[in-house]
């Protein structure tokens, strides 16, 4: 909302300078976005009459001209403007002036003396570019300074209001918060009903009486739209961003300027009939003011005669049926249409129009009448013409409901002591009806405040008027105690930490992503979708991580680096039952990594070898503190021989494995990718180490080596040996895997090392024995192990 400060102070004038109402305006909630001069700084320039224009005797396009600018004899001065003549009334800079980047003097131009300069818009800094002198009003006195005469000392407010402040799309809007946040006396125009000339009047069948409940208009006929537009109405205009068109289209501009209501005026003699407010019809089609030819779709509102739609319902009117130089009769048009029906339309369309900006954000339903009669006393001061019967017709139109407000919660909400008395006149500068009793406050909002409904909206009104700046800003006063955190539990910290000291860089992605992901990378067959995505390519909620990590693999790659390794700690987002119907889900938080190239950096202590699945294991045992077991399993992102599902604590946390070569060669990967991705919370859970007693004594080592089944994992093996639960050993590892001479097709021969120690004495062989003994019995008896 861009206005004029001079226009502004015509209706309520606080003895606030420019920058103080600037920033009463931005405290009180109607930010000011750009506050500029209309002109630029410049003097000693004044209204001249050119008395004659001689040619040149040196040069074919300059003029000697005598000017008088008001006082003592008439100066001269050379112009070489085309339309300098006799009798024109211009600019003047006199010796002495200075003007943007140029200060006149007196000088010679082609040895004929010049006494000043005349002016163009562009030389004043008003306009870009100019093609000639700045040619003024015949009644324009002569003498005067011409930033008096064109207002140029003023500035320009542009506001950047939020949508619940449509009121505030009006000066006379702005008028009244001013007037209200100032104290200031507001002094509103005065619009009367306009009297009966003709006694013409155009019937109006309002179709959609829930779309449109108030609907007026008026025949005037014997307008001379020809006419200009006064100088003091184009000046308002191009100071709030609009072009003067013609007489009658700008007095419309200026009437929506002024008192935010949208109107339109239609050419009488090119409707056909009645007047229609209803739906578009099926395959009915307009042709706009802007020459755009649109096809209507049966939830757009129109305005139609007998022949069909002449226009789009607060959005922009015809062209077959528009106002003219050639017009005498008009029909004018001022309505209140819900913005239900009119939101989204435009924009649908590719349009963005005044009107419509206003009546998605609603307009004030008891202003629709004034508002024409507004409008047609200026077309009759301006273009004449004789006013018939208004045609209005009303429904039911929206209800101020009463809101209450309480004191007690007022003084909770804002920490200021207030009395009823000034509650009561902060309401009363608002144009509130306030009515109280015993700190209760009941407040009917006037027609134009269509954002007041609930009590922390009155709340927010007072606020705002009593001064966001005068409310104390009070330190809170609380206990600070330290909240339990239990040593049992780790940060989400320490895994970052962890990963990053071993050489991986963590990195952050949408959790909107390619519904395609989901189905083919992570076999996810029922995505939880959104229901209104940014993009279309980010259409679902991830139920992995793997996505982001290999999109950014490939950026990556793409700018020549070659050894990637990249995790995020991020939300997965799976349904709480595979039912497609059903709309509960689950929120889990995952670790997930990648490591891509070689195992380690190029150096000369190590050779280059490439990233395998056993280099990421070691990452998950890690963070995993040793505890992690691996199952063989398959996953469609996975190379169905390199992948394993991960368990912790007898459940599923996640999988580990090298890239499916389907996978590998859609992305374009010429090396291993290795990825893992696991569910943190079980991570953060540690044993707390306990207290034992070092051994004095020595520990006691047995090998223990046995056939088996070659499809037999070595985890099984450990684990039966750690459920014995024997109380001398230690520690059992593997050290050795051999195939070959001496063992069976399909075994394997498995050599442990078994460590066994007493805290309390040595032990003797017949102990070793007997433990071992044991070891290997559960060996047998759960697995058919043979001792080799």
């Amino acid at each position: 909302m861009q206005f004029s400060e001079q226009w502004l102070r015509h209706y309520v004038n606080p003895v606030l300078d420019t920058e103080a109402l600037s920033h009463a305006l931005t405290m009180a909630g109607l930010e000011v976005e750009g506050l500029d001069a209309v002109a630029a700084s410049f003097s000693q320039v004044v209204i001249a009459q050119i008395i004659s224009a001689e040619k040149h005797p040196d040069a074919d396009r300059l003029q000697i001209c005598r000017v008088d600018i008001g006082a003592g004899e008439p100066l001269q001065i050379v112009c070489g403007a085309p339309n300098a003549r006799a009798g024109l009334k211009a600019p003047c800079a006199l010796v002495g002036a200075e003007l943007p980047g140029l200060k006149i003097k007196q000088a010679k131009v082609r040895g004929i003396e010049s006494s000043g300069m005349m002016c163009s818009a562009k030389e004043l800094g008003l306009a870009v570019d100019a093609s000639g002198l700045l040619e003024l009003p015949a009644d324009a006195p002569v003498g005067a300074d011409i930033r008096d005469f064109l207002a140029l000392d003023d500035m320009l407010f542009t506001l950047k209001l939020t949508p619940n402040r449509s009121d505030c799309l009006s000066i006379i809007g702005v008028a009244r918060e001013v007037a209200a946040i100032t104290g200031a006396a507001l002094h509103l125009p005065t619009i009367q009903a306009v009297p009966e000339n003709n006694g013409l009047q155009k019937e109006v069948h309002i179709e959609q009486a829930e779309s449109c409940p108030r609907y007026c208009g008026r025949l005037i006929s014997g307008v001379n739209a020809q006419l200009k537009t006064p100088d003091w109405m184009v000046r308002r205009l191009e100071r709030s961003g609009l072009r003067s068109i013609s007489a009658i289209v700008d007095i419309t501009n200026y009437v929506l300027l002024e008192l935010g209501q949208p109107l339109h005026a239609f050419d009488a003699a090119k409707l056909q009939g009645d007047i229609h407010v209803r739906f578009a019809n099926s395959n009915e089609s307009l042709t706009l003011l802007n020459q755009q030819a649109v096809e209507l779709q049966h939830d757009m509102l129109v305005i139609a005669d007998d022949s069909g739609a002449v226009a789009l319902a607060g959005i922009m009117g015809g062209a077959d049926t528009a106002v003219s130089d050639a017009t005498q009769n008009i029909f004018l048009e001022s309505a209140f249409f819900i913005p239900a029906v009119i939101t989204g339309k435009a924009r649908r369309l590719g349009l963005s129009t005044d009107s419509s900006y206003r009546f998605e954000r609603g307009v004030d339903f008891a202003n629709t009448r004034n508002a024409l009669d507004r409008a047609t006393t200026l077309i009759q001061e301006i273009c004449g013409g004789e006013a018939g019967t208004v045609t209005e017709k009303v429904g039911v139109l929206p209800q101020r409901k009463i809101v209450t407000l309480r004191l007690q919660r007022l003084v909770a909400v804002l920490g200021i002591p207030l009395d009823e008395a000034a509650i009561v006149r902060l309401f009363k500068q608002l144009g509130f009806d306030c009515q109280h009793t015993a700190g209760v406050f009941e407040i009917t909002p006037p027609s134009y405040r269509f954002d007041i409904s609930i009590e922390e909206d009155l709340i927010e009104e007072i606020a705002r008027l009593y001064g966001y700046d005068n409310i104390p800003a009070i330190a809170p006063h609380a206990d600070l105690r330290m909240l339990p955190a239990t040593e049992a539990k780790l940060g989400a910290s320490w895994l970052r930490n962890a990963m990053v000291a071993n050489g991986f860089q963590e990195i952050v992605s949408y959790s909107f992503v390619d519904e395609r992901w989901e189905r083919d990378l992570l076999g996810n067959a029922v995505p939880i979708k959104l229901k209104n995505p940014i993009a279309s390519n980010m259409s679902v909620m991830r139920s992995g991580l793997w996505g982001g990590l290999l999109d950014t693999l490939v950026y990556n790659l793409n700018r020549k680096q070659e050894r990637v390794r990249l995790f995020e700690i991020g939300a997965a987002f799976t349904r709480s039952s595979p039912d497609i119907l059903n709309h509960g889900h689950v929120e889990t938080t995952r670790i997930s990594a990648l490591a891509y190239g070689d195992a380690v950096p190029e150096q000369w202590g190590e050779a280059a070898r490439e990233i395998d699945f056993f280099d990421v294991k070691a990452e998950v045992d890690l963070i995993s503190n040793g505890r992690a077991k691996y199952i063989p399993a398959h996953h469609t992102a996975l190379h169905p021989g390199q992948s394993a599902q991960i368990w912790l604590d007898d459940k599923p946390i996640g999988w580990l494995g090298k890239l499916h070569p389907k996978w590998q060669q859609h992305y374009q990967l010429p090396r291993n990718t290795i990825l893992f991705e696991l569910d943190v919370e079980p991570l953060l859970k540690r044993q707390l180490p306990k207290f034992e007693e070092v051994a004095k004594f020595p520990p006691a080592r047995r090998d223990l080596a046995v056939v088996v089944d070659e499809s037999l994992p070595v985890q099984a093996l450990l684990d039966t040996m750690n459920s014995t639960n024997s109380a001398l050993v230690n520690k059992v590892e593997l050290f050795d895997i051999y195939r070959g001479k001496g063992i069976p097709e399909n075994k394997k021969s498995l050599a442990f090392l078994v460590v066994m120690q007493d805290t309390k004495k040595s032990l003797l062989d017949a102990e070793v024995d007997e433990a071992m003994a044991g070891l290997l019995d559960s060996l047998v008896r759960t697995h058919g192990a043979e001792l080799r």
